[in-house]
């Protein structure tokens, strides 16, 4: 990758973050933002429909109507911030549990780390499954049927009459968004009706959750804020925000800042 395409991918990358945000940017303003032209946006723009990452409309762009931002891109995305989440997470986890771990790139941070716990992980994601096969401690079962390619995992039919024999003692959910007034959700109708059974099985739900999620809506509902849910999130997470979600009941941790990456 030349010095230019680095760039690029850095631009884009923080466009794809604010269209997570906000659902919609404008070219006019990024090109403010960035202190690029128009026409450069434009391009990024155009580049990022390709990838499915966005809708290109008049003036800028949408994140895409019932889609989500494809697992592979995801995976990219803040290594350092989703590790430290994942850490934190993990941390929770108490030994002997049985935990479903959803789709999701933070979630496979969370995997990760628990490696040194004794679980039994349920789990409908393959990079996860492949991240805890053969780890001692670790009794591992892969659910589902189809694999979605953008979301990277199985929320079929399938994988739906199979998770409901399983009565987990945790749900770690993968969630688009956090909005204030309807809890978490997602981007793909058929996910959320998976995601809403992960909970409704579970005995609790956690849900680790990078700052640009929290007060973005997604259109599919997924779980209320309850006194039965754990979130995660990152250090510089809003106090407004912060209390907002402890009134509701649920519980929340706030993850410390991520350790700064050493030049070499």
């Amino acid at each position: 990758m030349t010095k230019i395409d680095h760039f690029v991918s850095e631009r884009q990358s923080a466009i794809l973050a604010q269209l997570r945000q906000n659902g919609r940017v404008l070219a006019q303003e990024l090109a403010h933002d960035f202190g690029v032209s128009e026409d450069t946006i434009r391009r990024d723009l155009r580049e990022m429909a390709a990838r499915g990452e966005c809708q290109r409309v008049y003036g800028g762009a949408l994140l895409t109507p019932g889609t989500t931002v494809p697992f592979k891109t995801r995976l990219a995305e803040m290594p350092d911030r989703k590790a430290t989440l994942g850490q934190t997470a993990a941390s929770l986890v108490e030994n002997g549990m049985t935990v479903f771990l959803d789709a999701g790139s933070t979630n496979l941070a969370i995997a990760r780390h628990l490696l040194p716990h004794k679980l039994t992980v349920v789990t409908n994601t393959p990079a996860i499954a492949a991240e805890l096969t053969g780890h001692e401690g670790i009794e591992l079962i892969m659910i589902g049927g189809r694999i979605d390619p953008a979301v990277g995992a199985s929320f079929d039919t399938t994988a739906i009459r199979q998770l409901e024999q399983i009565r987990p003692d945790l749900c770690i959910i993968g969630v688009c968004g956090l909005a204030m007034e309807r809890g978490l959700c997602a981007d793909i109708y058929e996910d959320s009706v998976f995601k809403q059974l992960a909970c409704n099985t579970s005995a609790r739900t956690m849900a680790a959750i990078t700052t640009e999620k929290l007060g973005a809506g997604a259109p599919f509902h997924v779980r209320t804020l309850s006194s039965t849910l754990t979130l995660v999130l990152e250090g510089d997470a809003d106090d407004g925000i912060v209390e907002t979600l402890k009134d509701s009941g649920a519980i929340v941790h706030r993850a410390p800042p991520p350790s700064p990456t050493r030049k070499t």
